[in-house]
């Protein structure tokens, strides 16, 4: 996909079944909790959060929360399934829809030179809008100053090579040969 600001991004989909989905956010929040940050990321906002214990993923009436515990008295909600409501206050099916995970996919940013930049996953509601992104770790930042490396650390790929390949069916790849950093933003 070519975005506007001479960049692109590709694609990976997975298949947003309420099985596969639950299976995805245990994965990235139980296994590789430590490693993401995440958060909608919409044009003109980026909201980047990450825990510093692992969180609980549970699962009710079609939504996964994911929950840091006392230490992060905070959490998300996504809806991966059928919402149905309570008895006193079903939810209409067309809400339901409008809720449900519609999309989800691994992605590759890429800069104006196609050099790879940002590696990550995106879920987007029954209307198109975005529900989440989570940013994987990247081979040109230095994880804890969050700053530009002149040498990239392409063990970072690990968790998103391996998720992909589990989730979206792509092989892991070779590390890109480049060595020039990419414009980042």
């Amino acid at each position: 996909m070519q975005n506007l600001d001479g960049t692109t991004t590709e694609h990976f989909e997975i298949e947003p079944t309420e099985e596969r989905l639950l299976d995805l956010l245990r994965a990235v929040f139980e296994e590789h909790w430590a490693e993401v940050v995440f958060g909608p990321c919409i044009q003109g906002a980026v909201f980047e959060a990450h825990f510093t214990a692992r969180p609980r993923v549970t699962f009710l009436d079609g939504y996964v929360t994911v929950a840091g515990g006392a230490e992060q008295p905070w959490h998300l909600h996504l809806c991966i399934g059928l919402n149905r409501g309570t008895l006193a206050r079903p939810t209409p099916p067309e809400l339901a829809r409008w809720r449900r995970c519609a999309r989800a996919a691994f992605f590759r940013d890429r800069d104006r030179n196609g050099r790879p930049s940002v590696w990550g996953l995106r879920m987007w509601n029954g209307r198109g809008e975005q529900m989440i992104t989570v940013f994987f770790p990247n081979p040109w930042l230095d994880p804890v100053r969050m700053r530009p490396v002149r040498v990239p650390d392409w063990s970072r790929l690990a968790p998103w090579m391996e998720l992909r390949r589990r989730f979206a069916g792509i092989e892991v790849e070779e590390p890109p040969p480049e060595s020039t950093p990419p414009a980042l933003h």
